[in-house]
């Protein structure tokens, strides 16, 4: 597919490619859609396979910015940038500045944060040449634990919805992904009682969430197939698809990871199957909340009361999805459009 043809089929706004050869570094920003605020989103580093699947990531990632915040409540828009490259590396103050560098070029239109890959430092060297950038040191700093927080939240909603009570005593939870915010979201359900089956690509981080939070650990692949109330994706997406809806045993999904079904169809293939879905933009969006609040001066505890509404903001989900007779995922977006539509009619793009 031609690029405007991937960028007409969301109504994306502009696509920028940054390159310092010199240095090694490219880059790629996304901005979906800007009629609510600035775009925000953060950045992915990450080893693509090739350019192409780079963009498809952006773009992808930056339209669920745009709805993250929409059916959020916050004014913002929707953006994503990927650096492409091995985030292993060490050396790391060049990439990040040239990456600053791009991020100010947009003047504004953008504004950048961690994400995959990233942390608090490689956003100081950001700092170094723009502006534009959230979750510094200092400020609200990592947004994992406030992302944490909302899914628990999130994850309490689809207990209500599902087993009529919220509590999460007793549930078994398969948790596929145990780095920052995958280990917080442990240490909440471990601390409500619930009973977790763990994964994760690296086997420390396994490790510690088995002794911290009496976890079973089980490998990588293994994760789908667990006979569990709870599917919690806290690593990469795509994880809902062919092969693992033919294995998934489960009440409810809901977990950090973005983009977590492979296809549009699969919500409604969760829908088919009675297992209930909460949209990853919508649940996982306390971070979002998190760094919106260093933007407006927020207290900490003002950033988390805003990430605990995902509990309130997927029951409207939920009852919309059961009015219209669609998927949990198709009335997200549904609330994320009428938002958007709305302040069309009140506000100009932002610019």
């Amino acid at each position: 597919m031609e690029i405007f043809e991937q960028m007409g089929e969301h109504e994306h706004e502009q696509l920028v490619f940054w390159s310092e050869p010199s240095i090694g570094y490219r880059g790629i920003i996304a901005i979906h859609d800007t009629t609510l605020g600035p775009a925000l989103g953060g950045t992915r580093f990450w080893n693509y396979a090739s350019d192409g699947d780079a963009v498809v990531d952006a773009l992808r990632l930056s339209r669920g910015m745009t709805y993250k915040a929409a059916v959020t409540g916050l004014n913002l828009g929707g953006g994503k940038s990927v650096i492409i490259g091995d985030n292993g590396t060490k050396d790391r103050e060049m990439t990040f500045r040239a990456h600053g560098r791009a991020v100010e070029s947009l003047g504004g239109r953008y504004i950048t944060a961690e994400d995959v890959g990233v942390g608090v430092d490689d956003m100081e060297y950001v700092h170094m040449e723009t502006e534009h950038v959230v979750g510094l040191l200092g400020k609200s700093g990592d947004p994992s634990p406030v992302t944490a927080f909302g899914v628990y939240r999130g994850l309490k909603a689809c207990a209500h919805e599902r087993y009529g009570a919220d509590t999460l005593d007793g549930k078994h939870v398969a948790v596929q992904g145990v780095g920052h915010v995958g280990h917080h979201l442990c240490s909440l359900l471990h601390r409500e009682g619930a009973r977790l089956t763990v994964t994760d690509i690296h086997a420390d981080r396994v490790k510690r969430a088995v002794a911290d939070f009496d976890a079973e650990a089980v490998e990588t692949n293994e994760i789908y197939g667990v006979d569990a109330d709870i599917f919690a994706p806290c690593a990469l997406g795509a994880v809902v698809n062919d092969d693992t809806l033919s294995v998934l045993s489960v009440d409810i999904i809901g977990g950090a990871a973005n983009n977590q079904l492979a296809e549009s169809r699969h919500g409604a293939e969760l829908k088919e199957r009675g297992i209930l879905y909460a949209p990853d933009y919508v649940i996982n969006a306390g971070g979002l909340c998190n760094v919106y609040g260093e933007l407006h001066g927020w207290s900490a505890e003002r950033s988390r009361r805003k990430a605990g509404e995902i509990y309130n903001t997927l029951l409207r989900i939920f009852d919309t999805a059961q009015e219209d007779g669609v998927p949990t995922s198709e009335a997200a977006d549904r609330l994320a459009r009428r938002r958007i539509l709305q302040s069309r009619r009140l506000q100009k793009s932002w610019v």
